[in-house]
């Protein structure tokens, strides 16, 4: 079955980096456009950056512009998200998303905290 496995996530202080990983499995990889998003406490979840399937589109929320990368690796069937000069702000939990035939999956989601 589709699955998305999100990885990566922890406590780092603001300045600070982090890479997180979504693992796919059950489709092919390759074939689809990928997203990472976030929902930190008592707000919606929101998108944070967007690649098409062959990484030849990227696009960012305004808030992360300049400071987050999206990547992928189609020959491992990984996502990617390398996250620097975190601020408290983009503490959230961190979830990628896939569109299959226009139905959402999601992955479980991994926590990234931004604290001294």
């Amino acid at each position: 079955q589709v699955q998305l496995v999100e990885s990566g996530g922890g406590l780092v202080q603001p300045g600070g980096s982090l890479r997180l990983s979504c693992a796919a499995s059950g489709f092919t990889f390759s074939s689809y456009a990928m997203r990472w998003y976030r929902q930190a406490p008592g707000k919606e979840r929101e998108r944070v950056a967007y690649i098409s399937n062959a990484s030849a589109s990227t696009n960012y929320a305004d808030s992360v512009k300049g400071r987050f990368t999206i990547s992928r690796d189609n020959t491992k069937n990984t996502l990617y998200l390398q996250m620097n000069s975190l601020k408290p702000g983009d503490t959230a939990v961190y979830y990628c998303l896939v569109y299959l035939e226009l139905a959402p999956t999601w992955g479980q989601g991994t926590q990234v905290t931004v604290s001294s």
